[in-house]
């Protein structure tokens, strides 16, 4: 009796704990950033969202009239104000795909900003603000 009970209460105490929510989760839009020292302005013509869950961001180009595309996906896991992220699909050419790419991220109030300097040495600060 003794033997059976301790992996019914090992089970029990692991279900009792709970994984919290990714702090990206939801959907966020693009607002702009800065490349280079130099301010890139959100497109006036579309919106550029990701869609986070706990492991997977979808990114999406939405025109009024058109089809929502989504031209980028991967996984990205955090680890502290570390965000690693791992293209696994574009819809264009891309010198990304399956590379991991480091960004700090902080966020603050409704915005993420994440700052990293791209393979190709780029410096990017982007900034994205939560609508969902």
């Amino acid at each position: 009796m003794k033997k059976s009970i301790v992996p019914v209460i090992g089970i029990l105490v692991l279900c009792a704990f709970r994984f919290d929510d990714s702090p990206l989760k939801g959907v966020w839009e693009y607002r702009g950033g800065i490349i280079n020292g130099k301010l890139d302005a959100a497109p006036a013509a579309y919106k550029l969202q990701r869609d986070y869950d706990n492991e997977h961001y979808k990114a999406k180009v939405i025109e009024e009239g058109e089809k929502t595309q989504i031209y980028e996906k991967g996984d990205y896991r955090l680890k502290e104000d570390t965000c690693f992220e791992t293209q696994t699909y574009c819809m264009q050419e891309s010198k990304l795909l399956n590379k991991t790419i480091k960004y700090n991220y902080t966020i603050s109030n409704d915005t993420l900003k994440l700052l990293s300097v791209l393979p190709n040495g780029n410096k990017v600060e982007d900034y994205w603000v939560k609508v969902k």
